[in-house]
């Protein structure tokens, strides 16, 4: 049977079925759990896992986690030459030490981590100017901020409201609940005009 809206979780589904719907991380975990499988991860390695299990081929082989140098970020005593590791790590240490360097305008948003992340070898002090330098963008008017691959929800909002200036928050997520219920292949949900068809 050929279904025109989303259906509910089916261990039973083929690949082809399943791969023809874009599925929430909760729908994903549901999945995993009925067909046995890890249910942790990000929802990219979930939903590679439930459709090679499905499929079945092999389950992907999902990264190992580089383990944990030396440097304990948890625990050091953090300055401006401190380098930055490979491992570094964001947690309550490493934002204290720069909410105490730059003030409490301080947040460790995504581009930052990001920078540090691919900055290892760096200092906490380079760290420090690159994030006043990414913060400095804020005040371009043409600046946006990139969205992850992962995160179709924000990119689908964004499309809605860049192609209709006109439509509001709301409205964007009116279309976003009804079209990802309908077919995605690939598990992507793509914005088109046609879209508007489904607001009242």
């Amino acid at each position: 049977m050929t279904h025109h809206t989303r259906p509910p979780v089916d261990p039973s589904m083929t690949a082809q079925a399943f791969d023809r719907w874009y599925w929430s991380v909760d729908a994903l975990r549901s999945f995993c759990e009925q067909l046995g499988l890890p249910a942790s991860g990000t929802k990219a390695v979930l939903r590679a896992r439930v459709l090679a299990k499905l499929a079945g081929d092999p389950p992907p082989t999902t990264p190992t986690r580089k383990r944990a140098g030396a440097f304990n970020w948890a625990k050091a005593d953090l300055t401006s030459n401190t380098v930055i590791t490979e491992d570094v790590s964001f947690g309550p240490n490493v934002r204290g030490y720069f909410k105490a360097a730059i003030g409490p305008k301080f947040s460790c948003h995504s581009d930052f981590m990001d920078w540090m992340r691919a900055n290892a070898g760096a200092t906490l002090a380079d760290a420090e100017a690159a994030w006043r330098m990414l913060e400095a963008r804020k005040d371009d008017p043409a600046f946006r901020r990139e969205i992850a691959t992962c995160n179709n929800y924000l990119q689908y909002l964004r499309d809605a409201r860049d192609a209709h200036p006109q439509l509001t928050l709301d409205q964007a997520k009116t279309c976003w609940d009804a079209k990802k219920m309908q077919p995605a292949p690939g598990g992507y949900v793509h914005f088109d005009s046609t879209d508007l068809a489904c607001l009242p």
